[in-house]
């Protein structure tokens, strides 16, 4: 890529103001051109199949709480589409689990709105060149939700009735007590302990309750 390579961009948000602010930030910046803009995800992904008549962009400065289509949906549709497209999520909201969506759908980089100019700029040189930028508030939110989606993750082998069994077991209800519960007969909830003991690889309900708790998988208070 020379030096003299303008990369172009493509500015989608559901809010005028906040597009004409990264546009006269970006007009700042001699490197990047924005090339189109869209109110939301499903606007982007129009103008995507249709072809930008200024160009096709290089990246694009996502929001990510839109109407009709938000920013991890555009995102995921766009990068099955356009693969070879970068995408920064720009956001007001740090969530751990938002932050999470977003990398999964495909965005190299997650923005808050309250960086500077440069900052900013910055996440987009990254992006073009497929590094992601991101603070460290953000890498933590990162850390934390791939932490969670890890540990809720572990139950997937079970069905949702297991789940059930498993979450009475937690508060110490007895076989007869989760046969009521669930209105099912206690023969079947013995069954269902047993599957909880073979595909969680545990001996007992005592373990099986522990095993609950340590998921976080039980509410208290």
């Amino acid at each position: 890529m020379s030096g003299n390579e303008q990369w172009n961009v493509m500015i989608v948000d559901d809010h005028d103001m906040v597009r004409a602010g990264l546009r006269t930030y970006l007009m700042l910046e001699p490197k990047f051109n924005v090339v189109a803009e869209a109110g939301d995800g499903e606007d982007a992904l129009k103008m995507l199949r249709e072809g930008v008549p200024a160009g096709q962009p290089h990246v694009i400065l996502m929001d990510l709480m839109m109407p009709r289509m938000d920013g991890v949906e555009a995102t995921r549709a766009i990068m099955q589409e356009f693969p070879e497209l970068k995408i920064v999520m720009l956001t007001s909201f740090l969530e751990d689990e938002k932050v999470v969506a977003a990398v999964e759908a495909g965005a190299v980089s997650y923005v808050l709105k309250t960086v500077s100019a440069e900052e900013l700029i910055y996440a987009l040189q990254g992006a073009v060149k497929g590094m992601p930028v991101m603070t460290s508030d953000v890498s933590q939110a990162l850390t934390r939700g791939l932490r969670q989606r890890s540990a809720q993750g572990a139950d997937e082998g079970l069905t949702e009735r297991e789940k059930e069994v498993l979450l009475l077991i937690a508060e110490g209800r007895s076989n007869k007590e989760i046969a009521d519960e669930l209105h099912i007969s206690i023969k079947t909830v013995k069954t269902h302990v047993s599957n909880l003991l073979m595909k969680c690889e545990l001996e007992d309900r005592t373990q099986l309750a522990v095993y609950a708790h340590r998921k976080g998988w039980v509410k208290t208070g």
